[in-house]
């Protein structure tokens, strides 16, 4: 379904993998893994027909399903549903099926104009039920569901969609198109507790080929049979045709051969430059101790090392600027889109170093409050009050944040102009943005890389408020890890929306904010447990 022949990939210089060969076939789910920034989300445009390899060639047989991390496809105008029907083209048989009921019934129109639609209209229905029919439209509709899209999104335009429920569209749209082959970048993202619990499944009994990329740990373990792993520093994809768990022993029991093999090569390496450095004084052995010494270097040379460690952002969060007791208060903030109401008579108070966690089912209005307390929204009732020194940091799920037109160092400069350009690229090297990386524009990053960007601009902003939506999305553990230990050590205030049940932990919150209802309460056991549910 996907065949690789001697694959080559740069982003400009530099080379993020060589000579990579290989094929997925129907059965193969695989896992595609390594750290934030070695080339994952750049493999999948390739093999996706999105990028160009830099050398080699990607064949793909069949119907191939991409669903990327940043997606805004279709028309802002269009439903919900005739998106998702369009995968398998019962959009266009649809509304050719009501034209033709339309214009036989249209008695304003020729007699032979309504005949003419009579004839046509069996014909589409023979279309239609060889595509799934009436059928197919519910098998959809309940994929919907199933990804948290109720019944009652499915008539609204895309447009009206935040970016998680559009983007949960078009996973649905993928998986309601019956591709042969299926690459899914972080397809986890957006979704709640129980359809996370569904996707799984679905994947599971999925019979064609698969590549995911996923940080979420029960998913691969559930679903995936092969792991491809890049090494970023090898410029390299290893190969493991086992399921995740036993890549894990096996990447485990390789270390400890590597490190035995290396231990054991150094251990005779030594004794034979020593040797060879005595005989070096005698003229008569010199020749002798050179092919010694040559011996040992040979030996070195033929073990491999230990696996260099992924490198690590390291985050954290300046003391933040004074401010006075209450810097922001929200009050009696409604929003609607056209006839659906998200919320109304929110009423919110963040405290100088409070901690407040909004929590509630997908599509509560949990992303638009944080817009609109970010000034990036405008509600249609009700405001802002901006306290003293009020400086607001605002990390936005979509990274609507970054100007994708501008380089990494430029968005970096624009998120604090008046830091000197040595300071900025010295913080974009904690967030592992090195030397040419800082000239890349953002379009191209990964997202992980947009995350720690994002972070990275949270950082030199000395934002006193940060209103933080989704910020562990995209991040491999180790940087999941250290941006949590950096939210934990911040002394400013933090209002957060997650579904990432150890993120909320890690805030130690003090109040909830439930959405849409706006109910406010003291944090407590019962809302953990809420969560990792939601």
């Amino acid at each position: 379904m996907i065949t690789v022949h001697d694959l080559a990939i740069r982003v400009g210089a530099r080379l993020l993998m060589s000579e990579v060969s290989f094929q997925i076939t129907a059965g193969d789910r695989v896992g595609l893994v390594g750290r934030n920034g070695a080339g994952k989300t750049t493999l999948t445009k390739v093999l996706s027909g999105t990028l160009e390899p830099s050398e080699g060639s990607v064949e793909v047989a069949g119907e191939l399903g991409y669903l990327p991390q940043d997606t805004h496809s279709g028309d802002d105008t269009e439903p919900v549903l005739t998106r998702i029907l369009s995968a398998r083209g019962l959009d266009t048989i649809l509304r050719k099926l009501r034209r033709a009921e339309e214009e036989m019934g249209d008695m304003s129109l020729s007699e032979s104009r309504r005949e003419k639609a009579m004839n046509r209209y069996p014909r589409i229905e023979a279309e239609l039920d060889a595509a799934g029919g009436y059928a197919a439209e519910a098998e959809a509709k309940r994929m919907a569901a199933n990804l948290g899209l109720p019944n009652r999104l499915l008539e609204q335009e895309l447009g009206t969609l935040s970016g998680g429920q559009r983007r949960r569209v078009e996973l649905a749209r993928i998986l309601f198109s019956q591709a042969s082959t299926m690459i899914l970048d972080e397809p986890t993202n957006h979704l709640d507790h129980d359809s996370i619990v569904w996707l799984r499944e679905y994947l599971l009994n999925y019979r064609g080929g698969l590549i995911v990329i996923s940080h979420d740990v029960e998913l691969v373990e559930q679903v995936v049979n092969k792991v491809f792993y890049l090494d970023a520093n090898r410029s390299a994809i290893d190969i493991y045709n086992m399921s995740w768990k036993q890549y894990l022993r096996q990447r485990e029991d390789d270390e400890k051969r590597r490190k035995r093999e290396r231990s054991n090569a150094e251990k005779k390496a030594g004794q034979l430059t020593a040797q060879a450095e005595k005989m070096r004084a005698k003229a008569t052995k010199a020749v002798a101790a050179q092919n010694m010494l040559k011996r040992a270097e040979r030996m070195l040379d033929g073990v491999e090392g230990e696996r260099q460690k992924d490198r690590v952002a390291s985050l954290r969060f300046p003391k933040p600027a004074s401010c006075g007791k209450t810097p922001l208060m929200a009050e009696d903030l409604s929003k609607s889109y056209g006839s659906l109401e998200i919320f109304t008579g929110v009423d919110l108070a963040i405290d100088r170093g409070s901690r407040v966690v909004i929590i509630g089912l997908n599509g509560a209005g949990k992303t638009t409050l944080l817009r609109i307390l970010a000034g990036v929204d405008e509600p249609d009732t009700g405001g802002l009050l901006p306290g003293h020194g009020l400086r607001v940091g605002y990390y936005a799920q979509e990274h609507e944040t970054l100007d994708l037109d501008r380089t990494v160092l430029e968005n970096m400069m624009t998120a604090a102009y008046e830091l000197p350009e040595v300071e900025a690229r010295k913080i974009l090297g904690s967030f592992l943005f090195t030397g040419d990386d800082v000239h890349k524009p953002a379009r191209v990053l990964s997202g992980g890389e947009k995350t720690r960007l994002a972070l990275a601009a949270l950082v030199v902003s000395s934002a006193n408020v940060l209103l933080l939506d989704e910020p562990t999305n995209n991040l491999d553990p180790a940087s999941r890890e250290e941006i949590l230990g950096a939210l934990a050590a911040f002394e400013g205030a933090v209002v957060l929306v997650s579904h990432d049940p150890g993120a909320v932990a890690a805030l130690n919150p003090e109040r909830v904010l439930m959405m849409p209802d706006a109910v406010e309460d003291l944090w407590n056991a019962e809302y953990q447990e809420l969560i990792e549910l939601a």
